[in-house]
């Protein structure tokens, strides 16, 4: 059902349980005793209803954890007999709960690797915080736990004050933690431009051909009728987006530590970062100095006359002066020279090192499906090509991960579709939808089986992907794609190479499943 239908049999059923005395036709009433003589008809009704939950999902993307945690929610609420209903914080935006089905919940699940937005909607109802993972691998446990802390009667307080991070977890958490918090808050915001600009820069290139980088501007020169033009046009719209990329790293790193006054040191900061060519690796130091100069400026006790200033005018004129030198003057240069070191030591990789970089990057895109590790890799590979022009080893690197990528979940469809007789039935129907998932690039297909598991489906899969990651370099593949899965093999350097390397690192992960199961 759409969120709107269960918001309103929710709000439907609110209502019925407060203005009558009669139970609630078609409620969950499993378990429950019967009235004491004399007692209260509206208390009757109330324990007659099931139990309501509403829960928040996010991933660093966006786009698979956030949907597949959503999911396996709502099933685990069907099999427990309670409303749950599910506000999914993705790419595309989201859908705010109806505040009514918010106050008629009994307890709240947040499920989520980045700040969940607007949380003090959810405040002053028991709580349970934990990570997207834990959505997709435990639900009925997360379940289980929010309604104890509901009979216990524990409460989270109002709003807890702070930075969207400081705000996201448990109080107290390790700077490590928050670390990762504040770099998964920039990712998150990157990856879109990266998968628009990068698949346009794509297809400008197949368009156009290889020297449409060297078009004039198609403010200067278009013609409706001329394939190059369009060729041109597509890839000048990719480079302005790719344009974004370092800028919304450092801006998103920034907000993540200071809340919204990170962010104009945080974009002037990524800005400088590229006009010095300091890139990727300028953005992620400026993003994180941008936030720190604003939380220290937020400490200083400033007089009540000047503090209606201090968020439009005073912080963001000092914090980007401070980081605007600090980048141009003191360490902008060091990091232009080791970003460049590292271009030249990946533009000299070739024979066996290059295909050992191709076994740890495959190593790396399969040991969490999709996480930390996985977008360490991937940010790696898309950085390397978030230029006009990049490099011949850094699409290598990117063919490498996106094909390692594909493994895992490719892996475990051919495995059910071999030896079906060593899954079960929802294993089986998870293995027809990982054939999409797959091919699409999307590891997280994988999910359901290295949940139940993990012993056996992770380490198959990061054999397989090792695999792939090295044919891949070892053949030369190259890809300027950040994106796609097998839907842009027409972009893809040496295509029928490559889709060997999969075909042969998915069979090696469908073997060693099949065998450590069988």
């Amino acid at each position: 059902p759409s969120e709107d239908s269960v918001a309103s049999s929710v709000a439907a059923s609110a209502d019925a349980a407060t203005d009558t005395a009669a139970p609630v036709p078609g409620a969950h009433t499993e378990g429950v005793n019967a009235p004491a003589p004399g007692a209260p008809a509206e208390a009757t009704a109330d324990d007659q209803r099931p139990f309501r939950i509403v829960a928040v999902t996010s991933c660093p993307t966006g786009i698979a954890h956030t949907y597949m945690a959503a999911e396996s929610l709502e099933n685990a609420g069907r099999e427990a007999g309670v409303e749950l209903v599910v506000e999914t914080q993705g790419s595309a935006g989201f859908t705010r709960l109806d505040p009514a089905v918010i106050a008629a919940a009994d307890g709240v699940i947040f499920a989520h690797d980045v700040a969940v937005r607007e949380k003090d909607r959810f405040a002053g109802k028991p709580t349970v915080d934990v990570g997207v993972k834990a959505g997709i691998n435990r639900p009925g446990a997360l379940i289980a736990e929010v309604r104890a802390k509901a009979e216990r009667g524990e409460a989270t307080a109002a709003a807890r004050p702070g930075t969207p991070v400081e705000r996201t977890g448990e109080p107290g958490e390790g700077y490590g933690t928050k670390l990762r918090k504040w770099l998964m808050s920039g990712v998150s915001y990157m990856v879109p431009f990266v998968a628009a600009g990068g698949l346009l820069i794509a297809l400008g290139f197949a368009i156009g051909g290889y020297q449409i980088n060297e078009a004039k501007s198609v403010t200067e020169h278009f013609d409706w009728g001329q394939v190059d033009s369009w060729g041109a046009l597509l890839f000048q719209i990719g480079a302005a987006a790719f344009g974004f990329l370092v800028p919304v790293l450092a801006g998103y790193i920034a907000y993540g530590m200071a809340d919204r006054p990170g962010l104009v040191p945080g974009f002037v900061g990524g800005a400088i970062s590229v006009t010095i060519g300091a890139g990727f690796l300028g953005g992620l130091v400026a993003g994180l100095i941008a936030g720190g100069v604003v939380l220290a400026i937020q400490r200083i006790d400033i007089p009540p006359v000047l503090r209606g200033i201090m968020p439009v005018v005073v912080i963001p004129l000092v914090s980007s002066a401070v980081v605007g030198f600090l980048m141009f003057v003191v360490i902008g240069k060091p990091i232009s020279e080791a970003q460049k070191a590292m271009t030249d030591w990946l533009n000299g990789l070739s024979g066996t090192n290059a295909v050992l970089l191709g076994v740890l990057l495959g190593l790396m895109m399969c040991f969490d499906l999709g996480g930390p590790v996985n977008k360490v890799a991937y940010t790696f590979a898309t950085a390397g090509i978030s230029v006009a022009a990049p490099g011949d080893s850094a699409m290598k690197i990117m063919a490498a991960v996106m094909a390692a990528g594909m493994v895992p979940p490719l892996g475990m469809a051919l495995a059910t579709t071999i030896r079906k007789k060593l899954f079960t039935t929802a294993e089986r129907e998870n293995g027809k939808a990982a054939w999409v998932l797959g091919a699409s690039f999307i590891s997280e297909g994988a999910i359901p089986f290295a949940a139940a598991d993990p012993l056996r489906v992770i380490p198959a899969s990061m054999a397989g992907g090792a695999v792939t990651g090295a044919l891949t370099m070892a053949f030369g593949s190259t890809l300027r794609a950040p994106h796609g899965g097998i839907w842009v093999t027409f972009l893809i350097g040496k295509p029928f190479l490559y889709l060997l390397a999969i075909a042969a690192g998915t069979a090696v992960t469908a073997g060693l499943v099949i065998v450590l199961k069988g």
